[in-house]
């Protein structure tokens, strides 16, 4: 039977485990504590931008609003890119530290995509993302749950947008945003999604296409929407021959 170590070796073996945990725990700390300095400048970035980007709702699409609101996708990323130089100095720790800053994340691409969206009436891809929120996908990208959700976030925003720019008189507006959340409800539609955060959001997205659907089909019923005028000129023409 083997002889237990002396109890001052124990206490040594002990006393030397426990400092090492308290200098890891304090490296932690400090790591943590500069993240969360960077994520509060970040959440206020972002709640300017999306400030910036309400606008949006009340009128037609202006390009002073827009440019102010790209101006502070800049400075995220300008954010971000001070976020990976902490991440350089504890390599292998992403995910460590992610939760930190991941709801700032998704509101920031949730926000970019609008943008990008009212500029182009397409969507962001996602290489496009962190090249303009400054990430390289080698050492700390955008994570791809962060990513869709941002979208579902960001398709939130579409019903309203839909409903304000037929009452500032932009009655096309229905019709592209029921193609573009249809194209890509489809494409979400090929994730196995499992039954967390990502999976609810993405059942409300079918929520924001019935929404969108019902605006274009009263714009339609009422004739409209773009091509429809031409049709009841056409059918007035044809009656008076």
């Amino acid at each position: 039977m083997a002889t237990p170590p002396p109890p001052s070796c124990v206490s040594a073996s002990l006393e030397k485990q426990f400092e090492d945990f308290r200098v890891q725990l304090d490296e932690t700390a400090s790591v943590r504590e500069r993240i969360r300095a960077v994520v509060m400048e970040m959440a206020a970035t972002v709640r300017l931008m999306n400030a910036r980007l309400l606008l949006v709702h009340h009128s037609l699409p202006n390009p002073d609003v827009l440019e102010k609101a790209r101006a502070q996708a800049g400075v995220l990323k300008g954010l971000f890119g001070r976020l990976a130089e902490i991440l350089r100095e504890c390599p292998g720790q992403y995910y460590r530290f992610h939760g930190d800053w991941r709801c700032e994340t998704q509101t920031a691409v949730s926000l970019i995509e609008f943008l990008h969206w009212l500029d182009t009436g397409s969507l962001l891809m996602h290489p496009e993302a962190e090249k303009i929120l400054g990430l390289d996908p080698s050492e700390f990208g955008l994570d791809i749950e962060d990513y869709l959700i941002g979208l579902c976030f960001m398709s939130n925003e579409l019903p309203r947008y839909a409903v304000n720019q037929v009452t500032a008189g932009d009655y096309d507006c229905p019709r592209k945003v029921l193609k573009f959340l249809t194209d890509l409800h489809a494409s979400f539609r090929m994730l196995n999604l499992r039954n967390d955060f990502l999976r609810k959001k993405f059942d409300g997205m079918k929520y924001d296409l019935r929404r969108v659907e019902e605006v274009y089909y009263d714009v339609k019923i009422r004739g409209l929407g773009s091509g429809d005028s031409d049709t009841r000129r056409g059918r007035q023409v044809t009656m008076n021959q």
